[in-house]
């Protein structure tokens, strides 16, 4: 069987890691697979399957016309959509393409597979990446109303536990991608094996500030992590936040070294609540007196079909844009470190409009 895995142009700084975890389940079945980005020219490959993977689901224009340009191309061949779009909003996607099969949530039957790399160096987008991308667990133990995750992969479970045979060959760096790694029943082990290794790792989907402790703290230590992600996403978290600050910091963690994604625009219809400009800007503020880099992340409800549509209840258009704006001129980018003129303007500041005014700031 010959399977083709296509990649809508949807704009991510990551490669398809479903899709090179699949090729290597189908390569194991004895399947030529071929990898393809956007809606690029077969050069004479004819397939008997083709794989979708789709992303957020504002990025659902891009895989329409992938799946229409295939459709056309290859004619009624088997073809499978699967990724965040596909699981979150399946309906709209066979409201278009009816005859198209639907994949929602994880396919298990690849996740113990090494993704196979070795498609990417025939990529023109891809060829030059270098890291190992590697998920140890699944899932959450937290119920954050405003993430998906327990949606996509349910509660929290182990995937692997040896991550050196998930490593590629002569790559130096390795991304874990997991959603609470900390809350892992395996994270000492996991911490322990990737010291062993020593290679440059980043922890990219953040750690979880509640979770840490002085024996996390100190394995994190041993480490040259190039940042330390958290999250800051409600004022009730404020107390483990700074406890958390501390306890790095007394491991010899720079602080500038500790960044925390500050969620803003939430609101749940369910409960009428979400965060405001104040709230959100004191625990702008409150990252800034800690000495750490704050990176607001501007809310989209899971289930948006345009990006930067949704406004909270609680904000306005002109206050969105400030936050923008403000994060272009007068962060770098897109945070806010804790330059001494950027903490005394926030701390200053009486309202969000003033602290997110573009005059100069002294480094």
């Amino acid at each position: 069987m010959r399977v083709l895995l296509v990649e809508p142009d949807y704009y991510t700084r990551y490669p398809p890691l479903g899709l090179l975890k699949l090729a290597s389940y189908h390569r194991s079945r004895g399947s030529e697979v071929r990898l393809v980005h956007g809606c690029e020219d077969l050069y004479q490959f004819e397939p008997d399957k083709i794989e979708v993977t789709t992303l957020f689901t504002y990025a659902w224009r891009p895989v329409h016309e992938a799946i229409d340009f295939f459709q056309k191309k290859c004619g009624d061949v088997d073809m499978r959509a699967g990724g965040i779009y596909s699981s979150l909003l399946p309906h709209h996607l066979k409201s278009i393409f009816p005859n198209i099969n639907v994949h929602k949530g994880l396919f298990n039957e690849a996740e113990m597979y090494l993704p196979a790399y070795d498609l990417l160096d025939d990529s023109k987008k891809w060829r030059d990446w270098d890291t190992s991308i590697i998920f140890t667990s699944r899932g959450c133990i937290r119920r954050c109303p405003f993430c998906v995750v327990p949606r996509i992969e349910g509660k929290l479970k182990t995937v692997i536990t040896d991550v050196q045979q998930y490593l590629y060959p002569d790559y130096k760096k390795v991304t874990i991608w997991d959603n609470n790694f900390l809350a892992s029943a395996n994270w000492k082990k996991i911490l322990n094996d990737l010291r062993d290794i020593g290679l440059i790792v980043d922890f990219n989907q953040g750690l979880d500030a509640r979770l840490i402790d002085e024996e996390k703290a100190a394995m994190l230590a041993d480490f040259k992590l190039p940042m330390i992600r958290m999250a800051y996403d409600t004022p009730d978290q404020k107390q483990s936040i700074e406890k958390a600050v501390e306890i790095l910091s007394d491991q010899g963690i720079r602080r500038r070294n500790m960044s925390f994604y500050v969620l803003f625009n939430f609101f749940d219809p369910k409960g009428g609540s979400g965060d405001t400009p104040i709230s959100f800007l004191d625990r702008i503020r409150s990252i800034a007196d800690l000495g750490c880099v704050s990176y607001p992340m501007r809310y989209e409800p899971p289930d948006s079909l345009e990006k930067n549509y949704f406004i909270s209840p609680f904000w306005t258009p002109e206050q969105l844009e400030l936050v923008a704006r403000a994060r272009r001129v007068i962060g770098f980018g897109g945070a806010f470190p804790p330059y001494e003129g950027l903490v005394r303007k926030f701390d200053s500041a009486p309202s969000l409009e003033d602290a997110m005014s573009l005059r100069s700031v002294a480094v």
